[in-house]
């Protein structure tokens, strides 16, 4: 039987990859990605094939994938942080139901909001939710939905793709829903360019969160009612009761 590996390589930096996902890459003819994150791998997996698509063209690389797998080779898919969260593990299973005789495998990476919690701390100690600001798929009046539930419930929020050249000023829209739950003085904490060049970290209130410029490479984390700052890092405590 064929088989893709349908691999999370963490941030970016080789020694963020699980060992699972170095060796599924070691033991694969191919290596499929999109053009960013085969660049990230490409030094470390020489003597490989690299086939690579562009933004927006997800599809076109599942199919890829598994054409390349019935050719009797072994495809690692690979995708930022982990395959299973904003990853490609979902529309590998949906494109796979065509290809009966490839096995697929997900192997697990470090994403963003474990990686970015580990720069600033540990916001991530209790219960916590991940949204994505991006409305490409996700009607933005789902989003505010989402984030209004969040913060009404005192989640500890991590927001993926908080800003882009299009949507300069949803940051901004998501900490005004927020704080009609949220205080103004909650600790919140962005990590920029995890475990990549750059990487660059800063704790702050909700407020000043409002008026800071992010973009894609940043990962911003808005804490809970419980949230605070110690020494510099953005910590919650394990539980509500002292």
């Amino acid at each position: 039987m064929s088989k893709i590996y349908v691999a999370g390589i963490g941030p970016g930096a080789y020694d963020q990859m699980t060992g699972k996902a170095i060796r599924a890459l070691e033991e694969s003819d191919v290596i499929i990605g999109y053009t960013v994150y085969v660049d990230l791998v490409k030094e470390h997996f020489a003597g490989k094939e690299f086939m690579t698509t562009p933004m927006k063209k997800e599809v076109d690389r599942c199919v890829l994938a598994f054409e390349e797998a019935q050719k009797g080779k072994t495809v690692s898919m690979i995708c930022s942080g982990d395959a299973g969260v904003y990853g490609m593990a979902g529309l590998m299973y949906e494109v796979g139901a065509d290809y009966p005789d490839v096995e697929l495998e997900i192997i697990p990476g470090v994403t963003a909001a474990t990686g970015g919690a580990a720069v600033l701390g540990a916001p991530l100690i209790h219960d916590f939710c991940l949204i994505s600001l991006s409305d490409l798929l996700t009607p933005w009046e789902k989003i505010e939905a989402r984030l209004l539930g969040a913060s009404q419930a005192d989640f500890v929020i991590c927001l993926y793709n908080p800003s882009s050249r299009k949507r300069h000023d949803y940051l901004q829209k998501a900490c005004d829903l927020m704080m009609q739950y949220k205080s103004p003085d909650t600790v919140c904490g962005i990590v920029a360019n995890i475990a990549r060049e750059g990487e660059t970290s800063r704790v702050m209130t909700l407020k000043e969160l409002r008026d800071t410029q992010v973009d894609m490479f940043t990962t911003v984390f808005i804490g809970n009612s419980q949230t605070k700052e110690i020494n510099g890092k953005m910590v919650t405590p394990r539980g509500y009761r002292r």
